[in-house]
């Protein structure tokens, strides 16, 4: 029945007309956009390869497979999760009586993202590439932490150059 509950809020959020999403913001739709540019990508990418390469003692080549491959995967996931996780923030647990973009949201919008990421890209890591990787260990901190700097990038982003409606 759970199974059922959830995939029926995914479709509705996923194939709800456009026109009638352009009625509720919320900053995790904000933040997605940016994460999905070229370079928000490409200095992901970069600061994130130097973080595997060196968390699990790989060769410069293994490091980039492995780099794109639970990015590619995590930038795929979170294209519905981050969205989502930031609309059930706004439906459930924001308070109501403040302003949607206020400064406790984006920061959960922010942690949030860091988390997600480094949680999908972990999971590719053990079990796409078999390698070790402990989801309750100093390793999952350090991919969490490699993901506030490309998410950072995209948050701060925002501030420099708001997105244009």
């Amino acid at each position: 029945m759970q199974k059922l509950a959830l995939f029926t809020v995914l479709f509705i959020f996923i194939f709800y007309p456009t026109v009638a999403k352009a009625d509720m913001v919320w900053p995790a739709l904000y933040l997605e956009k940016r994460l999905l540019s070229w370079w928000a990508i490409c200095a992901g990418l970069l600061i994130e390869f130097f973080f595997i390469k060196h968390l699990f003692l790989l060769s410069p080549k293994r490091a980039l497979l492995i780099n794109v491959g639970a990015n590619t995967a995590s930038t795929i996931v979170g294209i519905i999760l981050i969205p989502l996780t930031g609309f059930i923030w706004e439906i459930f647990i924001h308070d109501s009586n403040s302003p949607t973009f206020n400064p406790i949201t984006w920061i959960f919008t922010f942690l949030s993202a860091c988390f997600l990421n480094a949680l999908i890209e972990g999971l590719i890591i053990k079990k796409l590439f078999k390698i070790e990787f402990e989801f309750a260990g100093q390793k999952l901190m350090w991919l969490i932490f490699a993901n506030t700097f490309s998410v950072g990038i995209a948050l701060i982003s925002l501030w420099i150059e708001p997105l244009k409606p």
